[in-house]
């Protein structure tokens, strides 16, 4: 029987420096030449998703649920408001964060984020093992990436999610009190030691748009496998009939798979799809 199968990107299909390690490469071709779909399951938008290489997929669902395609054809998709993007991007400016917003179209940001997102960034990375100098050069690639932009030109109408620098943890705290019809997450560490919070369109999760995706594939829920390393991904967990967490995964989405594979860079995903025998 053939399977569906969902991967997150950062720590799952690649490394925490952005790379896609060979053998997933691999094993990723090698399980849709047996007739297996792949799709990507992210919290990037599509637009730094074609900035990457991942290889040849089925399709992708992008900002954490907010966008779903298949084999290029959109099936969904449900942004914010420009009514609440610029509610979000006022509110930002006031406490001087710095923040991005995710479109398709590209990742747009503001001054603080220039400023902050390096050294931000290079908390992320290196808090997944990476070296201080690599994990500065890859944040600073990433952030040249992003389209600077001032005033009503951050009030746009194509975005889907807006992630933001944690000031302390409060900041997420108080963006959930301030935005209270819109999806609140955090990411980059647990807790309280988490480096970015995030804001999307109410009732948008990597759950709800895998649900979506197999009502338009007129597929069985059972035949389905997610991959994941984050909290984040546990709204994946809740819906697909087994599950895998990373080796590099924490210490949540760990205990709650039906299986652990090994890191990223350690062929995780070839040995796990081993394990499930699609390749």
């Amino acid at each position: 029987m053939s399977k569906i199968i969902f991967l997150d990107v950062d720590g799952t299909l690649i490394n925490y420096e952005g790379k896609l390690p060979d053998s997933a490469r691999e094993t990723v071709k090698r399980a849709r030449a047996n007739g297996h779909r792949v799709y990507i399951c992210t919290g990037c938008s599509k637009a730094e998703i074609i900035q990457r290489d991942l290889g040849e997929l089925d399709g992708m669902i992008g900002g954490n649920g907010a966008y779903v395609e298949d084999h290029e054809t959109v099936v969904m998709h449900q942004g914010l408001t420009r009514e609440e993007v610029k509610h979000i991007v006022d509110w930002c400016n006031d406490r001087r964060l710095g923040f991005y917003l995710e479109s398709n179209s590209g990742m747009y940001c503001n001054d603080f984020m220039i400023e902050q997102g390096p050294s931000t960034m290079a908390k992320y990375a290196q808090g997944k093992g990476v070296s201080q100098e690599q994990a500065l050069a890859t944040a600073q690639g990433i952030v040249n990436d992003f389209i600077l932009a001032h005033g009503e030109d951050l009030y746009r109408d194509d975005v889907n999610k807006i992630s933001f620098i944690l000031s302390s943890y409060q900041d997420h705290l108080d963006s959930k009190e301030e935005f209270p019809t819109l999806e609140a997450n955090t990411w980059g560490g647990r807790g309280e030691l988490a480096l970015f919070g995030d804001l999307g369109p109410s009732g948008i999760t990597k759950r709800h748009a895998i649900e979506v995706l197999l009502d338009y594939l007129h597929a069985d829920v059972k035949d389905t496998v997610s991959f994941g390393d984050a909290k984040i991904d546990l709204s994946m967990f809740e819906c697909c009939a087994y599950n895998v967490a990373m080796g590099n995964g924490g210490e949540e989405i760990r205990a709650a798979a039906d299986y652990v594979t090994t890191d990223v860079d350690e062929d995780g995903l070839y040995n796990a799809f081993q394990h499930l025998g699609v390749i």
